[in-house]
């Protein structure tokens, strides 16, 4: 008995997730199965709902980039799919080029979709591989024929079916790949060559065309979606790990393609052979095997070509008087927010700081990554966060070469963040998690940087008199508005530390750069808290450097102090001259006193040195500013539990998730 397709529909363990729902087979499998299931979801690479899922529910597509594992397993905890259908990919396209995206995306993309559902089980998993796999090997090759990749795209299709097979012989996932040949129908991208053929053929023309005997093995979508729908129920059953071709196993020449589209579109005259140049993987004999889908998966392809052309050109007649809407339309999803967290002998208060900000993520349901950068320190910091990392995939440790500093550590974690909002925090809990909340609430108001202000803090009074102090101080000589008792504890949006990145200065001084930014700020206020363990590493000394810091980066007013008290003293001495020859012609016989003149001359020497020593604080930022050194250098970043050490990988990673961000 030959199973309908609403029956096969109805057969699939839900919920349901097609990853790559927003391409064209995907959006056409996506489509099929929202028409008869509740529990069917799509994951898209989009941040915005695409032109082929434009009129669907918002509700049911989810923004994921398949190469960042903690966005896979956050998407994939929360849908818990039963059925998945893996139809992301790149490198398909002529133009698709990147050779490092094609690996990524194919290879470590299915890797991390693996990760993510091996541990909470799955039914089924269905791949869609391609006919590019054999290469060379093109004239109708069985399923154990020999692989002749002849492009990096292929390669990586080669990979996800081994990788698939040994998750199916190894690990026992019910696990099977599809290698596609030329699918063909609704929704496909209008500059490939049915859709260019339909388009123009509708207008009485032809397209371009390379060699007249340049072949492929058309399939329609339509029996390319029941492929998947039967691969999901009897593949994973009869022959997991196994890959099925899925093709007509005819060879349709171009020729034949020139002559199906004169018939039905009665076009005159002859095409213009070669007119397009052939491309590197067209071949004369490209066409597959289906002996193995039909006897496993009991699926033959069911459309003639002609039969095939022909409803495509009714669905793009269709289309044509109801063009499509190509506007970006915001995909609803969840915020993602990352935590910094600046960390130098602060090993024991780690794991507290975990556990508090994963509670705190997960109450405000929002996406979240929670980066340690571990600066150098000497304790166990980077041993306790090993061991977080391998049970949690939200978690990444960035481990400098040495200790740089908390606002190096700062800029080295918000470089590498990717949440649309980003909050710092020192590591040694002084500053409580459980404010983001609040901070979070205001940036959902509208606010692009939300800050912490210290009511008061667990200290003596006169260090609360101090720092109290410096703030005001530093706000009084500042030329720019600086907040008053905030420091580097706050949560600035994505377009804000975009900015902050991108400014050029070597020293800086965050919660200056901060506010020298501007946008729209708030606060919330709070009471700092006495570190929970250890001693601060902070001491008087310290304090002091901290202040000189802030004032010469942001503040010019020293220079002014130089100018009018160099005036003031002047005028002084032109006076003291004025009166001491006065005094001299009325008192002729009165001696000059020693001590004034030493007094007068200490007095002038301590105001040069003092003036020269603040020269020297602007020459010296001036010098530290032109040598152009980094302001970190990282060891290696783990992430989870991948770990990238040479400088090449920790290059990719960088180059990857900064290319989500800017996206």
């Amino acid at each position: 008995m030959i199973e309908s397709t609403s029956d096969l529909v109805g057969r699939l363990k839900g919920p349901i997730v097609i990853i790559g729902a927003s391409g064209f087979i995907g959006a056409n499998l996506f489509r099929r199965l929202l028409c008869e299931r509740e529990d069917v979801y799509g994951l898209i690479h989009e941040p915005f709902v695409p032109w082929r899922l434009l009129g669907l529910e918002q509700s049911r597509m989810l923004h994921c980039d398949v190469t960042q594992a903690v966005e896979v397993q956050s998407a994939l905890n929360r849908l818990k799919p039963q059925t998945l259908f893996v139809l992301s990919a790149y490198g398909g396209r002529s133009q698709q080029t990147d050779s490092l995206r094609i690996y990524e995306t194919n290879v470590m993309g299915l890797l991390n979709i693996l990760d993510a559902t091996r541990v909470q089980g799955f039914a089924s998993l269905v791949h869609a591989g391609s006919s590019s796999e054999y290469g060379l090997n093109a004239k109708a090759p069985s399923e154990d024929g020999p692989l002749k990749p002849n492009s990096h795209y292929a390669v990586s299709k080669i990979s996800c079916a081994y990788l698939l097979f040994f998750a199916a012989q190894q690990q026992s996932l019910p696990v099977v790949d599809l290698r596609l040949y030329s699918v063909y129908g609704p929704w496909e991208d209008p500059d490939r060559l049915i859709p260019r053929l339909v388009h123009l053929g509708l207008q009485g023309k032809y397209p371009p065309f390379v060699d007249p005997e340049i072949s492929r093995d058309f399939v329609y979508i339509e029996d390319v979606v029941d492929a998947f729908l039967l691969a999901a129920i009897r593949g994973v059953q009869k022959a997991p790990g196994q890959w099925f071709n899925i093709a007509t196993g005819r060879r349709t020449s171009m020729r034949d393609v020139a002559s199906e589209a004169q018939r039905l579109f009665g076009i005159q005259g002859e095409p213009s052979w070669s007119s397009m140049p052939n491309r590197f993987w067209d071949l004369k004999d490209w066409y597959g095997n289906p002996r193995l889908a039909e006897e496993v998966l009991g699926w033959k392809a069911a459309t003639l070509f002609s039969d095939g052309l022909r409803k495509t050109a009714d669905w793009m007649r269709e289309r044509s008087l109801r063009p499509e809407i190509r506007s970006e339309v915001r995909l609803a999803r969840p915020a993602r927010l990352s935590a910094v967290i600046a960390c130098y002998k602060d090993g024991q208060a780690v794991p507290i700081m975990h556990e508090r900000l994963t509670r705190i993520f997960q109450d405000l349901g929002v996406d979240y990554e929670i980066i340690f950068v571990n600066d150098g320190s000497p304790d166990d910091t980077h041993e306790i966060l090993s061991r977080l990392g391998e049970r949690d995939e939200h978690l990444i440790e960035v481990e400098h070469s040495r200790n740089f500093g908390s606002q190096s550590a700062f800029l080295s974690g918000l470089g590498i963040a990717t949440g649309d909002a980003v909050i710092l925090l020192d590591g040694d809990l002084q500053d409580p998690p459980e404010l983001i909340k609040q901070f979070h609430q205001k940036w959902l108001e509208g606010y692009e940087v939300v800050y912490g202000r210290r009511v008061t803090r667990q200290a003596s009074w006169w260090m609360n008199l101090f720092f109290k102090a410096f703030y005001r101080l530093f706000n009084f000589m500042s030329y720019v508005p600086i907040p008053v008792d905030a420091g580097d504890f706050s949560l600035m949006d994505r377009r804000v530390v975009r900015e902050l990145l991108a400014l050029p200065e070597t020293d800086q001084f965050l919660r200056g750069l901060r506010a020298w930014l501007g946008f729209r700020q708030t606060y919330v206020d709070y009471q700092r808290q006495e570190r929970v363990f250890g001693r601060s590493t902070n001491n008087w000394i310290r304090n002091i450097w901290w202040a000189r810091k802030g004032i010469f980066s942001f503040s010019f007013m020293p220079l002014d102090l130089l100018f009018y008290g160099g005036i003031l003293l002047t005028l002084l001495s032109i006076a003291a001259l004025i009166w001491q020859i006065i005094y001299r012609l009325l008192h002729p016989s009165m001696e000059h006193g020693l001590t004034t003149i030493l007094v007068l001359i200490l007095f002038f020497g301590g105001v040069q040195l003092m003036g020269l020593s603040i020269l020297g604080e602007y020459v010296g930022k001036l010098l530290e500013e032109t040598k152009h050194r980094p302001k970190y250098l990282r060891r290696s970043i783990r992430i989870g539990r991948r770990q990238f050490t040479s400088s090449d990988e920790i290059g990719r990673l960088m180059k990857s998730r900064t290319s989500r961000t800017d996206s």
